[in-house]
């Protein structure tokens, strides 16, 4: 299959430098692949399912840290999202490129593609990529008005909704997309999970999305079949009365460990103002003065 041409990519938009595709350049690129495959790096990734049932002409988007769902070079179409933070793409600036592209060689490897989601984020040059043939993409303006103040959208996320909106003729596939913690590998608290999954729960249920390993039915379909007779209107107001009674009591749980943990937390504390800076921690305090 073959990459995006030459003439197309120097009629890209170009923003100081960085390799910025215009829409009509992205879905050149994207078109040909019979379906998208966003990996998210999660142990509900079924690989074997994926590669049983995909074609050969489905091409797999990963993200970062690519080790947590790959024990070996992957052989198939894969391009690689490279996540921006305030010091650039996090892979980067951590030093991990060469640990993650060693999972990926020869022509049916995109490439990287460097994304930034707000404002403070700040792309890579291509040089920071050893090699890798390295587009921009910018996606702040897309999601500003719609994700919840004070909350980052996920790597993930950013991505689904992008392709959703490019209206590709392939299908757009998510694989582990549950935001559950594992014993492995944690989710992090900058993020709205939950508004996450109702969006793309959405997205799935209009169509414009199918999911893989983390909502392939809804556990409250069968409730709407054993009581036709109920709107589901009463049956979401059922189902919300009791969530909202079992997390009123979880709260109360809560605090009570807080209350039990106080002394241990005042211990950690203490010792954490003698943990070295990070070098991201130094970068905002340089880049202040």
């Amino acid at each position: 299959m073959e990459a995006i041409s030459s003439d197309t990519q120097s009629a890209a938009a170009a923003d100081g430098g960085f390799n910025v595709l215009t829409p009509e350049a992205w879905k050149a690129l994207l078109s040909p692949y019979s379906h998208i495959v966003l990996v998210a790096n999660s142990e509900a990734v079924d690989f074997g399912r994926l590669r049983s049932e995909l074609p050969e002409t489905a091409l797999y988007v990963f993200f970062n840290n690519v080790y947590k769902v790959l024990d070996e070079p992957f052989a198939g179409h894969a391009v690689l999202i490279a996540r921006s933070g305030v010091m650039g793409a996090n892979i980067v600036h951590r030093r991990e490129v060469v640990d993650v592209l060693r999972f990926f060689a020869g022509d049916d490897f995109l490439g990287v593609v460097n994304i930034r989601v707000s404002p403070e984020e700040n792309f890579s040059d291509e040089s920071g990529f050893k090699g890798a043939r390295t587009r921009h993409l910018d996606l702040t303006q897309m999601l500003g008005d719609l994700y919840p103040v004070d909350k980052i959208a996920t790597s993930g996320f950013a991505m689904a909704l992008w392709l959703a909106e490019l209206q590709l003729p392939g299908k757009i596939l998510l694989a582990g997309f549950s935001a559950k913690r594992s014993e492995k590998w944690k989710v992090f608290d900058v993020h709205d999970w939950t508004f996450e999954q109702i969006f793309l729960r959405l997205f799935a249920r209009m169509g414009t999305i199918s999911m893989m390993g983390g909502v392939d039915v809804s556990p409250y379909a069968a409730l709407a079949k054993r009581f036709p007779q109920v709107p589901p209107i009463e049956i979401a107001m059922t189902a919300a009365e009791v969530l909202s009674e079992r997390l009123h009591n979880a709260n109360g749980q809560i605090d009570r460990l807080m209350s039990v943990t106080k002394s241990i937390r005042a211990i950690e504390g203490f010792f954490r103002r003698f943990k070295p800076k990070t070098r991201k921690q130094r970068f905002l305090e340089k880049s202040k003065e």
